[in-house]
């Protein structure tokens, strides 16, 4: 099976620009592709999975990964996908945010000589005289077009501003520029990019008068719609720091029944023979399903030893006797309580699993909080230091957010 066959196979391939050359290009390991990260964070997320594992694909079959850090068009904002305006970062936010992406998709990529780049579009965007511009590029983008794309339709009677109109010529001139410097033939981004991609490859031919490609793979989307990598309207980032490496897996452990096979071909580098075998599984043998693909996401991510470990600590909460040394925790001291016990609302402040006791007392009162097994529907209930001596207890959010407690 050729690298183009297997993208297909996987169900990653969207959109593409001129399928027989594309194919014949990556299939040769010819292609030179780039695709942008804009820093808007300072860690990427579970929904960048599929933009770093697709660089890696290509790269193994001999082709060269351009990871383009968006240090440029960060400072416009990308209004694909948004209902209002991005908040404007300052140069000494995005650099730091910048760093951040390098450090994580070096797990990922293989960068040096000869081998995947990584380039950053202030290096060329900032120094952009904005008349040469116009006259240089402007002739070639039609007005009437531009407000056809979905990227900017979707956001016409909320309003668009003039400074994110100009974020299809940024990211064509991308395109453009590298073509010319670096030897960029092939671009790739998600579904959701595609007017932005046609607008670099039509650029180039019209400037150039030569081809380069698109190809837009696909969003990983639940089955209700909704993008994979969020859980409770907050991302799931990369950065053990913002999720642990058991929240990490905790995640991918508990996506629906319907889409752990669609997550599996995507996102992991398991033989499709193997998947094809799991996809028959049902009843119990989903939950293995799950676990394999929590557990390879997670190794990808945070290394074999914390996949292990995080996986040890889930299985802990099914079974008695178990190491739940990896599962999220907190320590109390002897005065974070108040004669001798502690309140669940303030619990659920202490650690972190409720923003504020208005919050905790909403998800107390609706039968959303467990402690060691049992729930809690009394906002006054508290916990005595004699219940969280020792192992301490287990508190449980939701149907997914555990919690180790003990006292000092």
């Amino acid at each position: 099976m050729t690298i183009y066959d297997e993208l297909k196979a996987r169900g990653l391939i969207a959109q593409v620009t001129d399928e027989e050359e594309i194919k014949e290009l990556i299939n040769a390991g010819k292609a030179t592709f780039y695709i942008g990260f804009d820093c808007t964070a300072d860690s990427l997320t579970a929904g960048h999975f599929m933009a770093l594992t697709l660089m890696k694909r290509l790269q193994m079959a001999g082709n060269k990964p351009i990871a383009l850090i968006g240090g440029g068009t960060t400072m416009i904002g990308d209004p694909s996908g948004r209902s209002d305006m991005r908040k404007m970062l300052t140069k000494e936010d995005i650099d730091h945010n910048a760093e951040c992406f390098k450090r994580q998709m070096e797990k990922f990529i293989e960068f040096g000589e000869g081998k995947a780049m990584m380039l950053n579009n202030a290096d060329w965007l900032l120094n952009l005289n904005y008349v040469e511009l116009l006259r240089e590029v402007g002739a070639c983008f039609s007005v009437n077009n531009m407000l056809r794309a979905e990227c900017y339709k979707n956001r016409m009677e909320k309003g668009l501003s003039f400074l994110e109109f100009n974020y299809m010529i940024m990211q064509s001139y991308d395109f453009y520029h590298m073509f010319q410097t670096v030897g960029c033939n092939m671009q790739f981004g998600g579904d959701d990019q595609w007017s932005n991609m046609l607008g670099g490859t039509e650029l180039i031919r019209r400037k150039l008068g030569k081809d380069a490609y698109a190809m837009t793979i696909t969003l990983l989307t639940d089955s209700n719609g909704n993008k994979m990598g969020k859980t409770a309207g907050n991302a799931v980032w990369l950065d053990p720091n913002k999720t642990s490496p058991y929240d990490f897996y905790q995640y991918w452990r508990n996506v629906g029944d319907a889409d752990v096979i669609k997550c599996v071909r995507m996102l992991t580098f398991l033989p499709l023979e193997q998947i094809e075998e799991m996809a028959q599984w049902r009843d119990a043998k989903i939950n293995e399903a799950k676990e394999i693909l929590a557990f390879e996401l997670t190794k990808m991510v945070h290394g074999e030893e914390e996949a292990v470990k995080a996986q040890n600590a889930a299985r802990a909460l099914f079974s008695t006797g178990g190491d739940k040394s990896s599962m999220p925790a907190t320590t109390l001291a002897a005065d974070d309580l108040t004669d001798g016990a502690i309140g669940v609302l303030d619990l659920m402040l202490k650690c972190g699993l409720a923003p504020s006791k208005k919050e905790a007392r909403r998800l107390v009162e609706q039968g959303g909080v467990e402690v060691d097994g049992v729930k809690v529907t009394d906002v006054t209930h508290a916990l005595s230091q004699e219940e969280l001596s020792g192992d301490g207890v287990i508190l449980k959010k939701g149907k997914k957010a555990y919690h180790r407690v003990s006292l000092a």
